[in-house]
């Protein structure tokens, strides 16, 4: 079983899914098919591995990893959390 996280054109997760484990959905990698078949941006996460990082609804992705919102009020910049204006 594999988990994977969508984001919305922000890079904040909107929505986790369990999904496929294969190396391959009809050819194409899973990350790849789930964002295809939702037109969000998919990047896999994981959630029974200590050494990687799991995403939850809400959290911001740079690129590399999936960060928590530090304090109520903060917003996504698209790759950093800032203090509202």
């Amino acid at each position: 079983m594999a988990y994977y996280a969508f984001m919305d054109t922000n890079n904040v997760v909107v929505e986790v899914i369990t999904g496929t484990d294969d190396e391959t959905i009809e050819g194409i990698d899973p990350e790849t098919w789930y964002g295809n078949f939702r037109g969000l941006v998919c990047k896999r996460t994981f959630m029974d591995d200590q050494t990687k990082q799991y995403a939850g609804i809400g959290m911001g992705w740079t690129g590399a990893e999936f960060q928590p919102c530090p304090y109520a009020g903060a917003e996504w910049n698209g790759n950093a959390w800032v203090p509202s204006a």
